[in-house]
């Protein structure tokens, strides 16, 4: 059994969550990671070069089903800190928008995240203790024109985060919301948004994001921007 404290780390095969994840290895953290892209399993062998056990695996966070699946894998495992990471973007008007993609994005951005958020969460509580980081987004601060979808998901993230630190005062367990701004991964491309004035935009690193959020939660700090 590994003296190391174990962290979930959601959408981890890429950009900001394989950053975070990254850290977490470093940081003394063993890993569950989990993502819906094969290259996952890439990311997981760099996690363990850190010294990491990992178990990585491919599944969609949209699919409560896939969420399920993540939480039995834990086998009763203490989670120390659950970064929840996974998220998709959307960029076109709305009204011209294939309602699956819309419904993807918010089973993705909302119902996932906070499905898994509640399962890791109680157990938590019950022991008053661990720490989580939700990833929400400045985005969800500005109705976002094209990408309504998208940014109002974020509000919603943003707010529960909040409230839901709000309901854990004084129970050992913090909640963090880290609210990027324009950063250089693959949402913009997966989001369909490569023509757009925010992406001809500078990025942030996601490396600087990622450390920016992982000190907040290690902090325990409520939220943080970083990026913009």
């Amino acid at each position: 059994m590994s003296a190391r404290p174990l962290a979930v780390v959601t959408g981890a095969s890429s950009g900001l969550g394989r950053e975070l994840a990254s850290l977490c290895a470093s940081e003394g953290f063993d890993l569950v990671i989990a993502a819906d892209d094969p290259s996952i399993a890439d990311a997981a062998e760099s996690f363990r070069a850190a010294g990491a056990a990992v178990e990585a695996l491919e599944l969609d966070l949209a699919n409560l089903d896939d969420v399920d699946f993540l939480y039995d894998q834990l086998e009763g495992r203490q989670v120390d800190a659950l970064l929840a990471n996974a998220w998709h973007g959307l960029g076109h008007a709305f009204l011209d928008e294939d309602f699956a993609n819309i419904q993807h994005v918010i089973d993705t951005n909302i119902t996932g995240t906070t499905y898994l958020v509640q399962k890791v969460g109680r157990e938590m509580r019950d022991r008053h203790q661990g720490r989580i980081l939700i990833t929400g987004s400045i985005a969800g601060y500005v109705p976002g024109t094209f990408s309504a979808v998208y940014n109002g998901t974020k509000a919603f993230i943003d707010s529960f985060a909040i409230a839901l630190r709000a309901e854990l005062k004084d129970s050992g367990v913090s909640v963090t919301c880290l609210m990027p701004g324009a950063t250089e991964t693959h949402f913009f491309a997966r989001a369909g948004m490569l023509d757009t004035n925010l992406d001809q935009q500078g990025k942030d690193d996601p490396a600087n994001v990622a450390r920016v959020g992982f000190d907040a939660m290690m902090r325990g700090d409520a939220d943080v921007v970083s990026g913009w």
